[in-house]
């Protein structure tokens, strides 16, 4: 069976979503993957070579694990999001259901259910709640001189 076909079955439990939503969290989760292991490798090369201390050494140096959290992954989808569509991000995203980063979780969940993507026990689905809100982080930056809408709420409080 195709990766498409099992997609389709996991759309049919939760139709909330559509195949594009599906997929551009499987590109986040990928991005987010990607992202850890080359800031681990960067990190591992800055170090330069450990002192031997008189123990064996290793032959095989162990891998950073590529497992990402949550919050990982919904801030790879938010530059995902806005290098692929831009000002249009949010209703894009939107129309393929996909409206906070709870969506991204539901999505992510919904494919751990089907065997599609593995967990840690730490991980929650809460995880996901409120990493960020999509009109703030996906949407237009005000210009020099001017408050962002997060500023402008604040100030009336």
């Amino acid at each position: 069976m195709s990766f498409r076909d099992e997609i389709g079955r996991v759309i049919a439990k939760d139709p909330r979503y559509s195949l594009e939503a599906y997929a551009f969290v499987l590109e986040s989760l990928h991005l987010a993957r990607s992202r850890k292991l080359r800031d681990a490798r960067r990190a591992e090369r800055a170090r330069g070579p450990r002192p031997r201390r008189g123990r064996p050494t290793v032959k095989g140096k162990s891998e950073p694990s590529g497992h990402v959290t949550g919050k990982q992954v919904c801030h790879a989808a938010r530059r995902l999001a806005i290098r692929q569509f831009g000002l249009l991000a949010v209703p894009v995203l939107e129309q393929w259901g996909l409206c906070s980063t709870s969506d991204i979780g539901e999505i992510v969940f919904n494919l751990i259910a089907s065997g599609d993507l593995d967990k840690t026990p730490d991980d929650r689905r809460s995880d996901f709640d409120d990493v960020y809100d999509f009109a703030t982080a996906l949407g237009p930056k005000p210009a020099v001189g001017e408050k962002s809408p997060s500023e402008t709420e604040t100030e009336d409080v």
